[in-house]
């Protein structure tokens, strides 16, 4: 479970929370017609945009990286590797059919390499993986980054409808107030919608997909590496190569 993302979002509404019952009553903020505008207005756009397999698809990558994501430590994995290349070396290929592997590509490789696969068949269907993960990833990101873009947009739209009630009835002054909270609310909503949980959504699954293109690209080369025979130690020295400068050393001196 992602605290982080939990913990945000709950501070963030709290805060606005906690603004609004100090200022005044929470049923002040409260307004149907600018609710549909900004959730409804922002689906719609989101869905002339993608195809609604997508936009599903979308919410439920999105939610699972936001709320249940498990980082992965490209360090971990490089150990594991190591570690299936000592057992084959030592057990041969059958040693990883009784290796517990958590990744799921990475799982996928030992049993192909367990089953004894050639490397051309291997690096090209784990890569077909790697690509198909990533493309759903990078379609997640753009469907929340395009509702994060549309909520403030339709915000300002539904703040026009407002203002254009509120001059239509400017000689009902009981009518000047419902239009005036269309018009402001809206705009919070969007803006709300937007910040809080759209495009911060969208940035965590491009953070995602920028570290999941390394380690799967990592966990390829390491598959293949294992596939050729190569030692713990070398296949350390050469995935260490995926890590920023700070993390190399103790993978170096472990090899």
């Amino acid at each position: 479970m992602d605290l982080a993302t939990i913990l945000g979002m709950i501070a963030g509404a709290a805060f606005i929370g906690l603004a609004i019952f100090m200022g005044g009553s929470f049923g002040q903020f409260v307004d149907p017609p600018s609710i549909l505008i900004v959730l409804g207005g922002g689906l719609a756009a989101t869905l002339i945009r993608f195809p609604i397999a997508g936009v599903i698809s979308a919410f439920a990558t999105g939610g699972k990286v936001a709320f249940t994501h498990k980082k992965v430590d490209p360090r971990e994995l490089i150990e594991k590797i190591a570690e299936m290349g000592d057992i084959v070396r030592r057990s041969g290929p059958l040693g990883l059919e009784n290796v517990e592997v958590d990744e799921p590509n990475l799982r996928k490789g030992a049993q192909y390499i367990a089953d004894g696969y050639d490397a051309v068949f291997i690096r090209e269907a784990m890569e077909l993986e790697r690509d198909h993960y990533i493309s759903r990833l990078s379609e997640g990101q753009r469907v929340f980054k395009s509702l994060g873009d549309a909520a403030p947009a339709f915000g300002m739209i539904g703040t026009l409808v407002g203002l254009v009630q509120m001059l239509a009835n400017m000689e009902d002054p009981s009518a000047i107030g419902p239009a005036m909270a269309v018009a402001l609310l809206t705009t919070m909503y969007g803006a709300v919608l937007a910040n809080l949980v759209c495009l911060p959504v969208s940035d965590k699954l491009l953070s995602k997909l920028e570290m999941e293109e390394i380690n799967q690209t990592l966990i390829i080369d390491g598959i293949m590496s294992i596939r050729d025979g190569k030692s713990p130690a070398l296949i350390t020295q050469m995935l260490t190569a995926y890590l920023p400068e700070t993390q190399r050393d103790h993978l170096e001196d472990a090899a």
